[in-house]
This record gives structure tokens, C-alpha cells and sequence, in this order.
């Protein structure tokens, strides 16, 4: 079998990361899309990108950042993160969408900022890796409008109605530890009802490490674990999961078919 951890987080110091890329090919997890949140975290996946053949990156403002990019008259500034996108190494626009939960950026920011991204990702088609939290009504209304060609759910935290929203609006679902977890029944339930060919896995790493590893860092390694898990719960072996993940992140971020 093999893997693709399609939404990680690696860290800034130069040995943790070689550390870790080094721990997931032995896990069998060959590829690794390395998510930006800022133009600072987005120039520095494209780097490692370019070090390490099994990682690809991101680039994107996070919905907390939102005003680090908007000017109170509502216009809104990426040609850092637009720079970004014409390295081959860069596979997505994003991590972008709405956090209502914490709201470090005023809504209409965030919603502004989600926007501009959403228009950069369709001028240079390009996929959207999609951040939501306690905004699922916004964010749908949003997408239903602006109808990106290819946009995933990243840690997909919803139930079965959100997730036969975001089918209907030909939405990737990814899945990250939190499926693991005993009292994310609602999660599960959407995961029954995604289709083979639009499910993605993910460890959002260093965080929402799996059942059996909570309390601790999270690691791109433990996208395994992820995935049995998903398997099991949408009732698949293993190992059809994986080759179905691995074709859809292959397809979803256009990477290489070798490899």
C-alpha cells in the first residue's frame, strides 16, 4: 500500500522535517502536501517542497490571518501568495475559508479574504483547500455561488447533511484523526455517505493526532491510521481505501502519476 497525507503541517526546523518525511516513507506514506496558512508558512512549504521529493505545498491565508491581507475598503492583497503559485511545487490555493469559532479576523474579512482566494484558484485552475469551523451555512453559500472547479473539505468536521451538501456541490471530503475519535459518530456518518472516488485522508499534523496517539504530536506517518480507520468505517478493506485516496489526491492536486 501506499499513502498520501494530504494535508500537513510541516515544522520550520530543518531536522524534525527531514525527520518526519524520512518516518512516513516507512510508513508507506510517499507523498506529502505541505499546507500553508500565511505567506510566511506558504514560502516555506514551497522550500521544503523543493528539498524533499515526496512533499508538495501549498499557498494560502488562513480565515485567521484574513486581515493580514484585507484593507478596511475591502480590497485585498495575495500577490505574495499569487508569486507563489507559478512554482510547479505549489499544488493548491489555500488554506482558506471561515472560522467563526475563534474569529482572530472580523467576518466580513475572512469572507473577503475567502473570496479573493476562491477567484486566484479559478483564474489559474488551481484546487482550493478549504478551512471551515462553526461557518458551515457561509461557507456553503459561498462555494454554491462562486462554484470552484476543485475544492476540498479539509478535516472535514460535519455530519451527514453537511457532507451531502458539500457532494452535491462536487466537494472533495478529507478525513483527518478526528475520525477516530470515539465521540465523532456525526463524522463517521459522513463518511459512510462519501463516495470512493471524492474521499481524501489527511493528518492535519502537529495536531488531531488519531485515537491511541492523543496527547501527542501528530505525525505525517499516522495518515495509516487515519485511513484503517475510514476503511473501516465505510466498510471497504484497507487497501482499496489507500489506492482510492492515493488516485484521488493524485488527480485533485495534479501530481506526477510516478512515484
Amino acid at each position: 500500500m501506499r499513502w498520501i497525507d494530504h494535508h500537513c503541517h510541516l515544522p520550520d526546523d530543518a531536522d524534525a522535517a527531514a525527520a518526519l518525511v524520512e518516518e512516513a516513507s516507512v510508513a508507506e506514506v510517499a507523498r506529502l502536501v505541505d499546507v500553508g496558512t500565511d505567506v510566511a508558512s506558504s514560502q516555506a512549504a514551497r522550500l521544503r517542497a523543493h528539498t524533499y521529493g515526496a512533499v508538495w505545498a501549498t499557498a494560502g491565508v488562513h480565515p485567521h490571518d484574513a486581515t493580514d491581507v484585507t484593507a478596511p475598503d475591502g480590497t485585498v492583497d495575495l500577490s505574495a501568495i499569487e508569486a507563489l503559485l507559478d512554482d510547479e511545487r505549489v499544488v493548491a490555493v489555500g488554506e482558506c475559508g471561515l472560522d467563526y469559532y475563534y474569529e482572530h479576523s472580523p467576518r466580513d474579512a475572512q469572507q473577503v479574504a475567502f473570496r479573493a482566494q476562491l477567484a486566484v484558484a479559478d483564474a489559474r485552475d488551481l484546487p482550493v483547500v478549504i478551512h471551515t469551523r462553526d461557518a458551515w451555512d457561509d461557507t456553503f453559500a459561498i462555494l454554491d455561488e462562486v462554484r470552484p472547479r476543485r475544492a476540498v473539505l479539509h478535516c472535514f468536521t460535519g455530519g451527514p447533511d453537511e457532507a451531502t451538501r458539500a457532494l452535491e456541490l462536487g466537494l472533495w471530503l478529507s478525513f483527518s484523526g478526528i475520525a477516530t475519535f470515539g465521540s465523532a459518530g456525526d463524522v463517521r456518518a459522513a463518511a459512510r455517505l462519501c463516495p470512493l472516488d471524492r474521499v481524501l485522508v489527511e493528518t492535519d499534523s502537529p495536531y488531531l493526532a488519531p485515537e491511541g496517539q492523543r496527547g501527542r504530536k501528530n505525525r505525517p506517518a499516522l495518515v495509516t491510521a487515519v485511513g484503517a480507520s475510514v476503511a473501516d468505517t465505510m466498510g471497504v478493506p484497507v487497501d482499496e481505501l489507500a489506492a482510492a485516496t492515493w488516485a484521488n489526491a493524485t488527480t485533485f492536486y495534479r501530481l506526477p502519476d510516478e512515484g
